[in-house]
């Protein structure tokens, strides 16, 4: 008899025990998995199969006082590599003896670089370049980047070649559709998307957008999105439309006219300001040079800001109608005021006072003071006021502050202290607009005052913040008076008296309108207790003088080829007669009143 066969029964039952156990390790193994352990090991497999996407919120637009777009967003690309698998290519091609079938060609690396090249403006071997390099620091790198901020076309063109190993990514981007224009106060971003100068920053909490999240579950063969799976982690929120009181056009305008003239006399820089004369609204603000915020890099350091709020100046004498305006105030004279002013005034506390050039005794009122800008004269009627007397009024006209815009890196100017530091030469020194600074803004709203009769209102350029939902937030502009209407009214009269006598009164003649003005010469401090070379000459003005509209301020730094205020009052007078024809403003009535300039 066999022995294999002695013990059937027993091999059977032996046979069905280790079934049985291992029936009993797979079930409990399947129990552990799918109830005990679920939760976790399905958590595990979402993670492996899981990829989150930033979704971008856009970044708000800056527009004019019309809504014309001088700021916006866009989608760019930036295209990235893995050099380490920088390689070959493999790609399926009809096959030319079928061309119902298709074949594997390989194309070899040199190709696909120089294809990815010509692509994104780029030879071969600069691709190919790249990849060396960054292999020879690394060599096991998996990324880096080729091209950024490419545009949609050049992304779908890199996405039809097809490479494996390159990978765009997704980069917002921020255009100025008009280029230049307003780029000195528009400012820009960096390639990061930070805000880092002018508008752009002062007014980012309007413009800033929330980006937000995106998780959804891919396929792991090929890592194609499963439908159904997405899920929104965090709600992406676009930045607000932030509405400036500039008009774009107008602008532009500016900008051209400023920008001839300071070529025309080879200057160093100009401004203008154009501001409305009834509420303080500024409706072109020109620096010349300016940037162009799409390309920042081109354009100096010195030249990327705006020069009429960041640089201060001694404003020489458009800065007489101000003491003259307090003068008249403080009931201390009047248009008709008389004095006698020789070339050179000795006061009894030891200052030296001269004009600008030689002349005989000039016996002239307060208004012939203005015409002949006489800063003897100036002297004797400004000090009938105490120095405190004329610092408050200072202060009340907007110098020595930044300005309500709080544009980056405005300078508030210097009044030298406060008058109990002023020296004996500092306190005659004030009168005329020397031994202080202020910005080409400040000098447009100190004019906006005597335009508006005493009454000061801020200085805005942003009208406004409209958000994503639609809801606009505003700053009501309220004003302060700083002189009477009196003094405001007699002293516009005079400088319309300046603007018909003065010695440029053919250079800034606009027929029809009735107009108020005068004219500045002085230096410009270094910051370090000297003055640059050069002078900045000036005029500031408004019109109609008898129903005022708009101010006009233009500062010219160091025209060396006509280094007087003659450089500056044809931009007066071009930038006027634009902007009281751009908004057809009624031409003046009557003749400007007659005031005597001597007796």
């Amino acid at each position: 008899m066999n022995r294999t066969s002695r013990h059937p029964m027993r091999r059977i039952l032996l046979s069905a025990v280790v079934l049985l156990a291992l029936v009993g390790v797979f079930a409990v193994r399947l129990v552990d998995i799918q109830v005990v352990r679920a939760a976790e090991l399905s958590e595990q497999a979402d993670e492996v199969r899981s990829q989150s996407t930033p979704v971008y919120g856009t970044r708000g637009e800056i527009v004019d006082a019309n809504g014309k777009v001088l700021a916006d967003s866009v989608m760019r690309y930036d295209i990235a590599l893995s050099p380490k698998k920088a390689s070959d290519v493999v790609r399926e091609v009809p096959d030319p003896d079928d061309p119902s079938k298709t074949i594997d060609v390989t194309v070899p690396l040199v190709q696909v670089a120089a294809e990815l090249g010509g692509v994104l403006g780029l030879t071969g071997d600069q691709v190919l370049g790249i990849i060396s390099a960054d292999l020879a620091e690394d060599p096991d790198s998996d990324f880096a980047f080729v091209a950024k901020l490419v545009d949609t076309e050049t992304y779908e063109a890199v996405k039809a070649l097809r490479i494996p190993w390159v990978e765009p990514y997704e980069h917002p981007s921020r255009r100025y559709p008009n280029g230049a224009v307003a780029g000195n106060l528009l400012g820009f971003i960096d390639p990061d998307g930070n805000a880092v100068a002018g508008l752009e920053l002062s007014e980012d909490e309007c413009l800033a957008s929330e980006n937000g999240e995106v998780t959804s579950l891919r396929s792991l063969k090929d890592w194609v999105e499963i439908p159904g799976t997405e899920v929104v982690n965090k709600q992406a929120h676009d930045g607000g439309t932030l509405q400036l009181t500039i008009d774009a056009d107008l602008q532009w305008a500016v900008q051209r006219i400023a920008e001839e003239q300071r070529q025309a006399t080879g200057a160093s820089w100009a401004t203008v300001t154009v501001m409305e004369a009834k509420t303080g609204r500024l409706l072109a603000v020109a620096d010349v040079p300016t940037i162009d915020p799409n390309d920042p890099s081109a354009t100096p350091e010195a030249d990327r800001g705006s020069r009429s709020f960041t640089a201060p100046f001694e404003p020489g004498s458009t800065f007489k109608a101000l003491t003259a305006a307090s003068v008249i105030d403080h009931g201390k004279g009047d248009p008709l005021s008389q004095i006698i002013a020789p070339f050179r005034y000795l006061p009894p506390n030891g200052a030296n006072i001269n004009d600008s050039g030689y002349h005989d005794d000039q016996r002239l009122t307060l208004t012939g003071v203005l015409v002949e800008s006489s800063n003897t004269g100036m002297s004797q009627f400004g000090e009938r006021l105490s120095d405190r007397e004329r610092y408050e009024d200072m202060l009340a006209f907007g110098l020595g502050a930044e300005t309500e815009v709080g544009f980056p890196g405005e300078e508030p100017g210097d009044l030298h202290g406060v008058p109990e530091e002023w020296d004996n030469q500092t306190k005659y020194a004030t009168m005329f607009g020397q031994g202080l600074t202020t910005t080409a803004v400040q000098i447009a709203s100190a004019y906006q005052t005597l335009a508006n009769g005493g009454v000061r209102m801020p200085v805005t350029l942003v009208d406004g913040c409209r958000d994503e939902n639609g809801e606009v937030t505003r700053t009501p502009a309220q004003g302060t008076r700083v002189v009477s209407e009196q003094a405001a009214d007699q002293t516009s009269q005079m400088l319309e008296r300046v603007y018909l006598e003065g010695w440029l009164a053919d250079e800034w003649n606009i027929p029809g309108y009735r107009v108020a003005a005068k004219t500045g010469t002085a230096q410009v401090p270094d910051g370090n207790g000297g003055y640059l070379t050069g002078y900045l000459v000036s005029v500031s003005g408004f019109a109609p003088a008898d129903d005022p509209e708009f101010v006009v301020s233009v500062s010219i730094m160091n025209p060396v080829k006509m280094n007087s205020s003659a450089a500056s009052a044809p931009v007066f007078q071009e930038v006027m007669s634009q902007v009281l024809k751009k908004y057809r403003t009624v031409p003046s009535g009557a003749a400007a009143p007659e005031l005597p300039a001597t007796w």
